[in-house]
Formats: structure tokens, C-alpha cells, sequence
């Protein structure tokens, strides 16, 4: 994730590439509406950075926040710090519910060792998230943090958690730069937007064979960052007569519909977030374009087609999020009445590396930092061992389609 939101995802079709002009959702009939409650995000495959198909483990079992039951610590806490409100909340709030499953479950099975999580809406906001920040770490129970979620916002944050020395985990902050400030506590549980960028656009480019694509990027340091990662390796295939920046909350974007319908292309890759993703392929398919829509975290989330309706067909979305699997999924929806989403499953991963630390008897910050630093262990979406700058050491991306 980067900017005021922060997210990598990319919407990529293994099929039916060519979508249909449709109009808003606005306009839609019976059989349009009948469609559109129809359509979900389903995971396509897996990539490398050359954009070619990498089949997953079989048979992996992930880490049981549970544990044996016999753990025993003081009253301890855990920070998940992202938007929960606003326009872009519906990805803070899948993190929140990943992490909130695994400390429940862990506290259902360890009656000696309880411990709590305490959730703080930044919005996405990066202005927000600084003032929250010094909340976070001047509780002294609290010993490790799942976010910031946005780019932007762990920008603006990591040197209050790095000096405080408190595990700053984030389960969707994407911006390759974020590794590079020195910071000893953070950790990205995902691949970051110098991997998503190059294969998303490789797969696009190389397996897709789309000869002119536009890219279009949302200002933002997510958006920005991971469009700029696109551009640079489609090279000519980008088409420079539209190569376009839009800002976040923008909601017309007529002069970007036009000189995109001027180029023709065969291909729309967004970096940005749903709330703007959703009016754009809305406004494209008004206009007649008929490329295909791409995209990438910021955009994998059901919210963009509740919000871009029967325009959102066919859309391919890249994620470095991997796909829900197994009881995870049959327990999540259980207990929050929807199915998990986009970085519901990294939430779940961290929040359950983190009580296992505490159940290791890591219950200060800096031996539950020492603990996350060795970790080595499969959890839902991955495995999750991390280099000295925090980025994991094996990093892929799965291809989504809305169908």
C-alpha cells in the first residue's frame, strides 16, 4: 500500500480479455442487476516477476494461532493501526478482522494468557495516522503492531515505531521504499511494488500479449509507486499519448476517458484505490472503451464491484494478497458474516506470528522483535520469513478476475 491508501493490487483476466461497453450501474436493466449480484473475485494464478504461472504448495499446513492451549503471560496487547472508516475502509477492516480471528482463536484455547487487541482508524490518512502513532507506543502493554496499512502512512509513522522498538508488521503496505529507511521494526508480510509493478506488467505484456496499454496512476505514493514500477517494464508498450495522473478523491475523470478512447488501447492498467477505480471503468465503458481494466490491490476488494456495478466484468486485478484457503475461510466468515477479503489472510498471518511469540514467552517488545526477526514458519497466505530489511524472502503474486 502507499499513498493516503496504500495497496498493490493488480486485476489481470485469464480470459475473455476484450470487455464489453456497459453502462453505469445507474442505468442498468433487470438482467444487468441480475449479473452484476453475480459477479466476484476469483483467483486466476500465481506469477513470478516474468509473469509466468508458478503453481502453489500442496499439502502446506498453516501456523495454528491456538497453540497447545498451555500458554501463560501477563496482560499483553496488540495494535492494528489503518482506515476503518472513510472511503477506502473496507481494506483496514479486512486486516482488522484477519488479526481479531487469530487472537481469538488463541484466547478461546489459553485461558492463562489473554491477550487483547486494541484497533486505531487512521483513516488512511497519513496526518492521522501520525498523531496515533505516539497513542500506540506510550501503552506499555502494548507489545507489537499489525500496520500501518497505507503506504503513506507508514511512511510518515515508521520512525516512531523503530525508535520505540515495537514490531511494526504490515499486512498491505506496498511502496518499495519503505524497506530502505534503516528501520529495524518493520515488516512487510506481502511482496512489495517493485515485484507486483514488473509482474503485472510482464504478464500483461509477455502471457497476455497486449500491445498498447495506458497507465494511469492516482498521484498517490502507492499509486504512483506502483505505476511507475508498470511503465518502466512494459517500456514501449506504454503508450506515452496516455500516460495519465489523476488525484485521489477525483470523481470525473472525463478529460482522462477522452485522451485514453483516443489511444485505443488495448489494455487500462489503474494504480489506485476502488473509490476511484469504480467511477473510472464506470466512465470508460460509458464512453465505449472497451480495453481491458487492470488493476492491483487497491483495487481487489468487493467493494470495487459493488461500486463499479456491471462495468466491473472481466477486470483483472494483481495482488501480492494471497487467496483465503481451507477452515481460515469457513471460520472467518462464521464469525464477521462475510467472506475474508482483500489482506484478510495477511492480517490472520501476522496477528498469528505475533500471539505465538507471546506464547513462546516473548512478551516484551524487544524479545517478541528478536522472535519475529527468526521467524520461519507457513502461515494461510504464504510462508513468512523475512530478510534484514524487513521484506520477505520469497515474494509472488496471484492474478484475480472479476467474473
Amino acid at each position: 500500500m502507499r499513498g493516503r491508501v496504500a495497496r498493490s493490487a493488480f486485476a489481470l483476466g485469464s480470459a475473455g480479455l476484450v470487455v464489453l461497453g456497459i453502462a453505469g450501474c445507474n442505468q442498468s436493466s433487470p438482467e444487468e442487476n441480475t449479473a452484476q449480484a453475480n459477479l466476484k473475485i476469483v483467483e486466476q494464478v500465481q506469477i513470478d516477476e516474468n509473469g509466468a504461472e508458478v503453481k502453489p504448495p500442496e499439502g502446506v499446513k498453516p501456523a495454528d494461532p491456538a497453540g497447545d492451549g498451555k500458554a501463560t503471560c501477563p496482560p499483553v496487547s496488540i495494535a492494528m493501526a489503518g482506515a476503518l472508516t472513510g472511503p477506502d475502509a473496507a481494506l483496514g477492516i479486512n486486516i482488522k478482522n484477519g488479526v481479531q480471528l487469530a487472537i481469538d482463536k488463541h484466547n478461546a484455547a489459553n485461558p492463562g494468557c489473554q491477550v487483547q487487541l486494541k484497533p486505531f482508524d487512521t483513516e488512511g490518512d497519513p496526518q492521522k495516522a501520525t498523531a496515533i502513532a505516539p497513542q500506540i507506543v506510550d501503552d506499555q502493554y502494548t507489545i507489537g503492531l499489525v500496520g500501518p496499512a497505507f503506504s503513506g502512512e507508514t511512511k510518515a509513522t515508521g520512525t516512531v515505531f523503530d525508535q520505540a522498538g515495537l514490531v511494526a508488521a504490515t499486512a498491505s503496505a506496498t511502496n518499495v521504499t519503505l524497506s530502505e529507511n534503516g528501520w529495524k521494526t518493520f515488516f512487510r508480510g506481502l511482496a512489495n511494488d517493485g515485484v507486483q509493478g514488473p509482474s503485472v506488467a510482464n504478464y500483461l505484456k509477455n502471457t497476455k500479449g497486449f500491445k498498447k496499454i495506458c497507465v494511469v496512476d492516482d498521484s498517490t505514493d502507492y499509486g504512483l509507486g506502483l505505476s511507475t514500477a508498470v511503465r518502466e517494464t512494459l517500456g514501449p508498450v506504454a503508450d506515452t499519448s496516455c500516460n495519465i495522473s489523476v488525484k485521489k478523491g477525483d470523481k470525473d475523470f472525463s478529460a482522462a476517458v477522452t485522451q485514453i478512447k483516443g489511444a485505443n488501447p488495448d489494455a487500462v492498467f489503474y494504480g489506485g484505490y476502488y473509490s476511484e477505480a469504480a467511477p473510472l471503468v464506470q466512465q470508460l465503458r460509458d464512453a465505449g472503451v472497451t480495453a481491458t481494466f487492470a488493476s492491483a490491490d487497491g483495487t481487489k476488494d468487493p467493494e470495487f464491484v459493488k461500486q463499479a456495478g456491471a462495468a466491473s466484468k472481466d477486470a483483472v486485478l494483481a495482488c501480492p494478497c494471497g487467496p483465503a484457503t481451507g477452515t481460515f475461510v469457513d471460520e472467518y466468515t462464521k464469525k464477521f458474516g462475510v467472506e475474508p477479503s482483500t489482506y484478510s489472510t495477511e492480517g490472520y498471518d501476522l496477528g498469528t506470528i505475533l500471539v505465538k511469540g507471546i506464547d513462546a514467552g516473548k512478551i516484551t517488545r524487544p524479545d517478541l522483535l528478536d522472535y519475529v526477526r527468526t521467524y520461519d514458519g507457513q502461515g494461510v497466505a504464504r510462508k513468512y520469513q523475512w530478510t534484514d530489511k524487513g521484506e520477505l524472502t520469497s515474494t509472488l503474486i496471484w492474478i484475480y478476475k472479476v467474473q
